[in-house]
């Protein structure tokens, strides 16, 4: 197999694929002070906005996602859709009636500014680039929604840490959100969520590799490879269940490896797999910078607290949680329910592949997404 490239991030010169860009007619204004001067989102869309702009509707990706939501994978695009089910004509999100718009999220490394970009003088930000929180995203994707002429979003949804921007825009932009649906996400990152990050973390920072963020002029298969792959495989337990994990693998050994005589067992197998497909197509410097920013989420910081914040949002709302999820427990979600005063009861996604259900359930997220459009 090939040595992986430094950063799987998307880079100038590479296929544009189905990507538009925005850049940021000012520099974005920090949450934990300073500036960050020379922004921009790609973003990918499906349908037509309507003449009134009032068929919007903003679809939010989580850790380790991109913008492009659906189709097939192409020069451009190394995975196809993520939800690629729900997005279409006679889909649920039906791009013959809705104008769905896609960001890659600050700090990513699909097309938008991340530190995998270059700063102004040229260089990659590398280590240098700021420290990011969800609302400094958000802020970033109001001034896309800005130069697309959407000054309100008929829906807006995401999962995980796209849940917690979906959240945040509710919360710091409610007249801008008609409906909105959160899955699988919390208001604030428990101590659990943290601590399982923080260790992903440190995995990465403690490879050579990495050499303080400063990695991307390394040649192909110096970056910090191990370090993210380890993360990923942490962070890909904690995504399923173990009854799933269970069930699929057992104590089965890897065909043709003893794991007795230093071989695997096939969820080692499974495990590896999503670690070298992970470190091909994503940048580790983005993968801590999203990390840390999904640690510091909390909604409720410098509002008066978790239940002051929820009281702000005024959409229509549906909130749902995985009832195998072992990282955002649906108690997270029914907090979240009960504190919003649109929110009807907690809706639950069954499913036996743990916090991935919320990507893996399309018919159940797809009558909830059906429910708030239609209603």
């Amino acid at each position: 197999m090939s040595l992986p490239p430094v950063s799987g991030a998307w880079r100038e010169g590479d296929p544009p694929g189905r990507r538009r860009w925005v850049a940021l007619d000012r520099p974005l204004p920090l949450e934990i002070g300073g500036v960050l001067p020379g922004v921009r989102l790609a973003y990918e869309t499906w349908g037509r906005l309507a003449p009134d702009a009032s068929n919007a509707v903003l679809v939010l990706h989580a850790l380790t996602g991109d913008s492009h939501v659906a189709g097939p994978a192409e020069p451009g695009h190394p995975t196809p859709g993520w939800w690629d089910g729900l997005v279409g004509p006679g889909r649920p999100l039906d791009t013959d009636r809705w104008f769905v718009v896609v960001p890659n999220v600050l700090g990513g490394c699909q097309g938008s500014t991340g530190p995998s970009s270059p700063r102004p003088d040229g260089r990659p930000w590398g280590g240098a680039f700021p420290v990011l929180t969800q609302r400094d995203m958000v802020t970033a994707e109001a001034q896309l929604a800005d130069a697309l002429g959407i000054e309100r979003w008929a829906l807006v949804t995401g999962g995980s840490m796209g849940g917690m921007r979906a959240l945040e825009w509710a919360v710091s932009y409610p007249e801008r959100v008609g409906a909105l649906l959160l899955l699988a996400t919390a208001a604030a990152a428990s101590a659990e969520q943290i601590a399982m990050a923080a260790v992903q973390l440190h995995a990465i920072r403690a490879d050579p590799g990495w050499r303080g963020g400063d990695y991307h002029g390394a040649a192909p298969g110096h970056g910090p490879h191990a370090g993210l792959g380890t993360a990923r495989r942490l962070a890909h337990i904690t995504y399923r269940s173990e009854p799933e994990l269970q069930a699929r693998f057992g104590r089965r050994a890897q065909d043709g490896e003893d794991p007795l005589r230093s071989g695997r067992y096939q969820v080692e197998s499974y495990l590896d797999h999503h670690a070298d497909k992970l470190v091909r197509r994503f940048d580790a410097g983005s993968y801590v910078v999203l990390t840390e920013a999904m640690n510091g989420h909390d909604a409720g910081r410098g509002r008066g607290g978790t239940a002051a914040a929820l009281r702000r949002v005024t959409a229509r709302t549906l909130v749902a949680g995985v009832d195998s999820d072992r990282l955002y427990p649906p108690a997270q979600q029914a907090e979240l329910a009960a504190g919003i005063p649109g929110a009807d009861r907690l809706r639950v996604i069954e499913s036996p592949s743990g916090h991935d259900g919320f990507l893996t359930e399309s018919a159940q997220v797809g009558a909830l997404v059906r429910e708030l459009l239609d209603g």
